[in-house]
């Protein structure tokens, strides 16, 4: 776990802030506000540029870890071609994970969790060792990732209708977090095999009738699901023992009431085929 001084001062360096012009405190405070009531709210720095963003989604992490809990890792966001070209950015974005937002495998979510809620399925692949920073090639970092675990996260998009919701704003807010849902880990005993697994994957989303929502195979996140550590490494972000990186959305983004009362997430090929879920209350 990091501690938020720590994160706070490496993503200031990450940011270039001498030039950004950040979120006004009073922005984030009302942000915040709207954000712990889950109303819908305005887009921090949406006319701003991704230094803007950057620098602004240091102080939300600050405002929110209090109300959200520690930052426990990363996630990359949009890192599919499908969800690109949807919020028209050429590359992924990148927020934290903070330690409250996690649940664990069947947990019970209001059907109204956030301000805007969705659901999409995901996977956290969990730091081993510090020496992943030195990696240059997926069989590289795989080596230092000490386990997988099947993620459902819940997102929410709590922009105002007709705000703009795009690179700029989705980094601004740390790339939409509200929960997660994660399944049982999955230790990495044959980094190679594991690498191959990864890619070649079918995760598939289903309802509570067992109807089948949406699929898609690992490989449809940036060739490989370990890609989005390089790319948030590629970045500056620093990785330590222990980390959760969230790899991003593996198939659409989805409304709650879509899951008809609960939603699968099965991760076809992955070592004993395994399955995370999350049934949604009134």
């Amino acid at each position: 776990m990091k501690t938020t001084s720590a994160l706070i001062l490496a993503l200031a360096v990450i940011a270039g802030q001498a030039g950004a012009e950040c979120a006004t405190d009073e922005a984030i405070a009302a942000y915040v506000k709207d954000y712990m009531a889950k109303v819908p709210t305005a887009a921090l720095v949406p006319d701003g540029s991704m230094e803007d963003a950057r620098c602004t989604q240091d102080k939300l992490i600050e405002a929110l870890v209090p109300e959200m809990g520690e930052i426990v890792g990363y996630k990359a966001g949009l890192t599919s071609g499908p969800a690109q070209e949807r919020f028209g950015v050429t590359e992924p974005v990148a927020g934290v994970l903070y330690a409250d937002m996690l649940l664990q495998d069947g947990a019970l979510v209001p059907l109204s969790f956030g301000a805007k809620p969705l659901f999409e399925a995901d996977l956290i692949l969990v730091i081993g060792d510090d020496g992943i920073n030195d990696a240059a090639t997926p069989e590289e970092a795989m080596a230092h990732i000490s386990a997988v675990q099947p993620f459902i996260e819940l997102p929410d998009l709590v922009f105002k209708d007709g705000e703009p919701i795009n690179g700029i704003t989705l980094t601004a807010n740390g790339v939409a977090p509200r929960m997660g849902v994660l399944g049982a880990p999955i230790p990495v005993e044959d980094p190679a095999a594991m690498l191959e697994a990864l890619a070649s994957m079918q995760v598939t989303v289903t309802d509570a009738e067992g109807t089948v929502l949406a699929e898609a195979p690992g490989a449809s996140v940036l060739g490989n699901p370990v890609n989005s550590v390089l790319w948030l490494m590629s970045k500056g972000y620093a990785m330590n023992a222990g980390d959760l990186v969230s790899v991003g959305s593996i198939g659409p983004l989805m409304p709650p009431a879509k899951a008809l009362g609960k939603a699968t997430v099965s991760y076809a090929g992955l070592p004993g085929d395994p399955e995370v879920s999350v049934t949604f209350t009134e």
